[in-house]
């Protein structure tokens, strides 16, 4: 199924049960009421509209006529608009200020003309004796400027809007019907209707335009074919245009819980099914999978919360909810802007079944002991692992995109991932558990014949991992013997090197090492026997032809920073367990 076929369905859907406007209406920021009497006269003054959020006041959702696409022409509203049109006040300088408020002067009293709606009729009068400079005679609020403005009768101003009059919307669809291009067979529906020249715009995109961008659009020649104008070149219904922007804008919008950001790429999801209580459930479940802040699981979530558990303990989805691996339809679409147009970085549509099974493997292959703190964290607190400073906007633009279409699709990761991690263990020498495990990850699916473990593996004989073993153990003598004198630590000198060409640097640091185990031999004699039958036992594991390479390849650098990951939180393991540590001397002691 196509992109714009799932949207459309969605939509449909989403028109069923109440969650979107119908069609020829989109939800918009709504600012301020104009109540009016029936002669056409204000009824006190404006209405603020506004609900607190955040310790601001934000304009409040609203289903009003759809916009026209504004580009650089002047096209009024209907019904509703800025200010500028409404009342031809604005905050900035307003060069257009004349020409927008008489466009929409002009346009609604030649719509208003023959109409005898109580609520029309109040409009009409209110526009004809309207004045821009009543805005300031009246004493209406400054920070009214530039705001979108809808009216109501004041005796119905708590119920109902002017535009959601039956008379209004009858109107309404008039002028559109009024407004329709030549017909032609839509692509999406298959169906033959008036054709949407220009489609309305995506808003909510992270990182477009803020008035909107466009997922279809035909703008130079160059995108054009055989003499076609704009939507022309590839015919979309104006229903069907309607209904996958609405769907769209819908799942984009300030606080959806059918969206996240993955890197630079705004990413909504949605299912289909037969019932709406499973295509909830595959959706919080996909959200909570990929660690976002979706299900309350002490709440309504907890039959989902219950779910994940039993997936995480090893059960099939199959097994547990027959409904969601073999009957609902996901999707998820991943948009990124591109100048004036928004682009498709990935689009999965697939069962729940197979995308959860899929999820399921992925975090399998991230396991990693002891695990980080952050137990199941975001794809985004994954991606800023790679980011210097770990600022979102140091992600690489690809990145984000091209490793969720990897994990969702079931192929290898994208190699960019481990040169990005590796680059970024060089650069700043933290070795954790977030690294560790995606480097895990990634070497286990790419690279199917190495093994990599899930915890410290004493009898792993691989060169990069006991390297990286060894290199912990380095670190470790040094800790131990200067104790709170160590400035900087061999991780903060040498592990770049180390981990590229051993062969470069591990003679030095065996012979700093000797230094540091004859001082902790004086002073602290069971810590020494304990570390040295460590450092002993990796030698005996080592082919020593073998274990001092010239250079290690990426893989084999991934196998160092986990090796050295394991060693050292075995190390310090008594940290956490004071027992541990004095019992594994003891028994070295022996």
């Amino acid at each position: 199924m196509t992109v714009l076929a799932a949207l459309v369905r969605a939509y449909d859907r989403l028109a069923d049960e109440g969650l979107a406007p119908r069609s020829g209406y989109s939800v918009q920021k709504i600012a301020y009421i104009i109540p009016l009497n029936p002669d056409g006269t204000v009824a006190g003054g404006p209405i603020d509209w506004r609900v607190m959020e955040k310790r601001k006041l934000v304009a409040r959702p609203m289903a009003v006529p759809q916009p026209p696409k504004r580009t650089s022409g002047i096209a009024p509203n209907f019904l509703w608009d800025k200010t500028a049109y409404v009342l031809g006040v604005t905050a900035g300088e307003g060069k257009r200020l004349a020409a927008e408020h008489a466009a929409f002067v002009s346009c609604h009293l030649d719509a208003l003309a023959d109409s005898t709606d109580e609520g029309l009729v109040a409009l009409r009068r209110f526009i004809q004796a309207w004045q821009p400079d009543d805005f300031a005679r009246l004493g209406w609020p400054e920070e009214m400027k530039d705001q979108n403005v809808a009216f109501a009768l004041e005796s119905e101003r708590r119920e109902t809007m002017i535009h959601d009059r039956k008379a209004a919307q009858e109107l309404w669809a008039r002028q559109q019907s009024a407004g329709s291009n030549e017909s032609a067979i839509c692509l999406v529906t298959g169906e033959r209707a008036p054709v949407a020249r220009l489609h309305p715009a995506i808003k909510g995109v992270w990182g477009a335009q803020s008035s909107g961008a466009s997922l279809v659009s035909f703008n130079l020649d160059a995108f054009t074919s055989y003499g076609h104008e704009q939507g022309d070149n590839a015919p979309v219904s104006e229903a069907a245009a309607f209904a996958y922007t609405t769907a769209l804008n819908r799942f984009l919008a300030q606080g959806s819980t059918n969206r996240l950001q993955v890197g630079d790429a705004s990413t909504v999801f949605w299912a289909e099914a037969a019932t709406r209580e499973a295509a909830a459930d595959a959706e919080d479940a996909f959200a909570a999978l990929m660690g976002a802040e979706r299900v309350d699981e002490a709440a309504e979530g907890k039959r989902v919360g219950d779910m994940l558990a039993l997936i995480r303990s090893g059960q099939k989805l199959s097994a547990l909810r027959p409904d969601l691996a073999e009957g609902v339809r996901f999707h998820v679409l991943g948009l990124a802007p591109n100048a004036a147009r928004l682009s498709v970085r990935f689009w999965l549509d697939d069962d729940f079944g197979v995308i959860a099974t899929r999820l399921i493997d992925h975090q399998a292959r991230m396991r990693i002991e002891p695990p980080p703190r952050d137990a199941n964290p975001s794809f985004w607190r994954l991606l800023i692992e790679t980011a210097p400073l770990r600022k979102t906007d140091n992600i690489l633009p690809n990145l984000a995109g091209d490793w969720l279409r990897a994990i969702l699709d079931g192929r290898p990761y994208p190699l960019t991932l481990l040169s990005t991690l590796l680059m970024r263990l060089r650069a700043d020498k933290d070795v954790n558990g977030l690294r560790a495990a995606m480097l895990k990850a990634l070497v286990i699916r790419n690279f199917p014949t190495m093994e990599v473990p899930v915890s410290l593996d004493p009898a792993k004989t691989d060169p990069g991992y006991l390297l990286g073993r060894l290199f912990a153990a380095y670190e470790y003598v040094q800790t131990q013997a200067l104790g709170g004198k160590v400035n900087a630590t061999i991780r903060d000198q040498y592990y770049g090197t180390a981990s590229a060409t051993p062969r470069a640097v591990f003679p030095a640091l065996q012979r700093k090492a000797t230094h540091h185990l004859a001082r902790l031999r004086k002073d602290r004699p069971k810590s020494y026997v304990f570390v040295d039958s460590k450092i002993g036992a990796i030698f005996e594991l080592a082919d020593p032809d073998r274990l001092f390479l010239p250079t290690l390849s990426a893989q084999q650098q991934a196998l160092f920073a986990v090796g050295y990951y394991h060693q050292r939180n075995d190390f310090y393991r008594g940290k956490d367990d004071p027992a541990a540590e004095p019992k594994a001397i003891e028994e070295a002691a022996r």
